[in-house]
């Protein structure tokens, strides 16, 4: 018989602490850090999860067309906004996918800044927003989909 995995909920990413955190995790990368799996070097990985944040803050990703919208919340969505962490080398959504080399810094700075800005909006800015591929989320599934995503692949790459 499998075991129950129990849900914990993640730690809060409009908490300064738990940012603060994050962002020293972040700056313990350096360009030559290596992944413990998958395909991306450490600048696509920063360029990668600032996808995440470019579809909150910027109007630069097309929203998906109906169909796709109905595919993304009836398959994707309870995997992206649930607590139950990612699986390794989980294949990857077109938009996020970053084949083209980045420059290490930018990206990081630009990760941060967004981290910074999620803080300085708060909570209360994410309840009920619309997400450019899920509809309207709660503040705890934006929580859970900006930090699931961004310690996953903090981890991936042993920070």
């Amino acid at each position: 018989m499998k075991p129950i995995e129990l849900e914990m909920a993640l730690p809060t990413i409009y908490d300064k602490e738990v940012t603060a955190e994050l962002i020293r995790r972040i700056d313990s990368l350096t360009p030559s850090t290596q992944p413990q799996w998958g395909k991306m070097n450490v600048a696509q990985m920063l360029a990668h999860c600032n996808v995440t944040y470019e579809m909150a803050y910027e109007n630069k990703h097309p929203k998906p067309n109906f169909f796709m919208g109905l595919i993304l919340k009836a398959f994707v969505k309870k995997m992206v906004v649930d607590e139950t962490p990612y699986k390794k080398n989980v294949r990857t959504a077109p938009a996020f996918v970053i084949a083209d080399e980045r420059d290490f810094e930018e990206e990081k700075a630009r990760l941060i800044q967004y981290l910074h800005k999620t803080v300085e909006l708060g909570e209360k800015h994410f309840d009920g927003r619309e997400s450019l591929s899920f509809g309207k989320l709660s503040k705890e599934e934006w929580n859970n989909m900006f930090y699931k995503h961004l310690d996953h692949h903090l981890t991936q790459f042993g920070v």
